[in-house]
């Protein structure tokens, strides 16, 4: 019995491991043609209307309360869409926010990493005199990833990242702007 299901669990961790490998690849692509072609992106459509951008904010805070809710998949997808076709809100990225996590391919590393895409996004949507300010966006974006990962860690205890859980300790003791800061520096 416990044979059976060690290779159900490892058939899952592959399928896990492929699903994110996907996930990135797909993302680094959609970034890549994003970053490539920003005027054909805006030619498309005009800025980002009340709603969509409301609609934005309701979504990003859903998925870091709730990261596996059953539309979960679908509003990830609606957001990076969206996000890359408006030509008026502009987020920069960078992986280094959440350190080796960015690399690695276990745990939701991609999932919490385009966290912090949609929560610098949502900063900049309720903060619009703050769009140009980095340290802000950033903190804000991993504040919102750190969220996200409190809340998977509720529903499944094992996903941690050490890394992730000396960032909630600084952020516990109001330190997380030191590591923006040094952050900032990388990701230019």
């Amino acid at each position: 019995m416990g044979g059976a299901g060690a290779v159900v669990r490892l058939r899952m961790q592959r399928e896990m491991s492929v699903k994110r490998k996907m996930i990135l690849a797909t993302l680094a692509t959609v970034l890549a043609i994003a970053i490539a072609s920003p005027a054909a992106s805006a030619e498309k459509r005009g800025p980002s209307t009340p709603e969509e951008r409301e609609h934005a904010v309701k979504l990003t805070r859903g998925l870091e309360q709730y990261p596996f809710h059953e539309g979960a998949k679908e509003a990830r997808e609606w957001l990076l869409s969206w996000l890359i076709e408006i030509p008026d809100i502009t987020v920069e990225f960078c992986g280094d926010l959440i350190g080796p996590v960015f690399k690695a391919d276990k745990n939701y590393s991609s999932e919490l990493f385009v966290q912090t895409i949609f929560s610098s996004a949502a900063f900049i949507i309720e903060n619009p005199a703050q769009a140009k300010n980095r340290e802000a966006v950033y903190q804000a974006g991993l504040e919102g990833a750190l969220r996200m990962y409190e809340s998977i860690l509720k529903a499944e205890p094992q996903a941690r990242h050490k890394f992730l859980d000396e960032l909630i300790e600084k952020r516990d003791k109001g330190q997380l702007s030191e590591h923006i800061k040094k952050v900032m520096k990388k990701c230019k």
